[in-house]
């Protein structure tokens, strides 16, 4: 494996979360990495777009995806100042959407956070966010 870092552009359209989460799956299956922190990391991934396109202002985000020997990291910068908050649920809620965040909390074991954007080779909005997640690499 070698280490990879790489940036990719989210529109802000309904198909940018596939999209995403396509590139995310591409990029670490040629890396060879495990199945399951593929699927993990590409849930995780399109959850993450799928909060910018929804939540967040501008012309779109930026994702930028780090393989490393012992982590990959996903960091989506969006143009919303506002930091993600999990939604308290009702039964009823359950069908109304707000589980992404659970989601990214249970498969990342609570690694994950949000700051404010910080610009990262231009990629920041300047008034914005970065959402971000880990997951470690099986076995290391």
């Amino acid at each position: 494996m070698t280490h990879a870092r790489i940036t990719f552009f989210c529109p802000p359209l309904d198909t940018s979360p596939h999209i995403a989460r396509d590139f995310v799956a591409s990029v670490l299956r040629a890396q060879r990495l495990d199945e399951g922190l593929v699927d993990a990391a590409t849930l995780c991934t399109s959850e993450l777009v799928t909060n910018a396109c929804v939540h967040a202002k501008g012309d779109g985000s930026a994702l930028w995806l780090s393989v490393e020997s012992a982590k990959v990291r996903v960091v989506v910068y969006d143009g919303d100042e506002n930091p993600p908050v999990i939604r308290e649920l009702t039964p009823e809620g359950w069908e109304q959407g707000g589980r992404g965040l659970y989601l990214v909390d249970a498969f990342t074991g609570g690694c994950w956070g949000a700051a404010p954007a910080v610009p990262y080779d231009g990629l920041a909005h300047p008034k914005g966010k970065a959402v971000w997640f880990d997951l470690s690499m099986p076995g290391r």
